[in-house]
């Protein structure tokens, strides 16, 4: 790079994108430090190659598009993916908040997570990054009118996921102590603690 003020500007665009792309990076994957990795891994690759970046073009659905292909590509290289259906692996990295608004965002990224990976990607793209479907399409790799049923199908699931209760929670930890310290023949000596 020459270092003009063009390419300042670039790289200031590229700053300025980081935290979108780790939030994308993070909706794919589920993992804080997974997602900073591909957002690493994604930003080299850009940088490395910024001359086949077309100026004037959508500078953010590049990098989003060079994550995306990075994120795919790391799967089908490993072959396998950690389901995390329940949220189980999702609860530990955080701690609990005592604010209502913080329990409504776990509440929704538990539920985003229940979403297949097509829809819960389109609808962070269009929902949450602001992509409109026409970029989103691009990004994604598929026909305009995929990702809309695909936003669309998510929206209305979500809707359900978040407006159900769920009827058979698993119990925590304290809950099955307590169940299994409250049955007959199941109580320890005092000693033996």
């Amino acid at each position: 790079m020459s270092g003009s003020g063009h390419d300042s500007t670039l790289h200031d665009d590229l700053v300025a994108a980081i935290p979108n792309m780790r939030a994308f990076a993070i909706s794919l994957c589920g993992n804080r430090d997974h997602a900073d990795d591909l957002v690493q891994e994604a930003l080299v690759k850009a940088w490395n190659h910024l001359d086949s970046f077309e100026q004037g073009t959508n500078l953010k659905a590049w990098l989003f598009t060079i994550l995306r292909n990075a994120y795919f590509s790391e799967l089908r290289k490993t072959k396998r993916e950690v389901a995390d259906s329940d949220g189980q692996l999702a609860s530990r990295l955080s701690v609990p908040a005592e604010q209502q608004g913080h329990l409504d965002l776990v509440d929704l990224n538990n539920a985003l997570g229940k979403l297949p990976v097509d829809q819960r990607e389109a609808l962070i793209l269009v929902g949450a990054e602001g992509f409109s479907y026409e970029d989103a399409a691009a990004i994604s790799g598929c026909a305009v009118g995929t990702v809309k049923s695909r936003v669309n199908r998510a929206r209305t699931r979500l809707n359900e996921l978040m407006t159900t209760l769920p009827t058979d929670e698993p119990k925590s930890s304290d809950d099955k102590a307590a169940d299994r310290a409250a049955q007959p023949g199941r109580r320890r000596a005092a000693g033996a603690i």
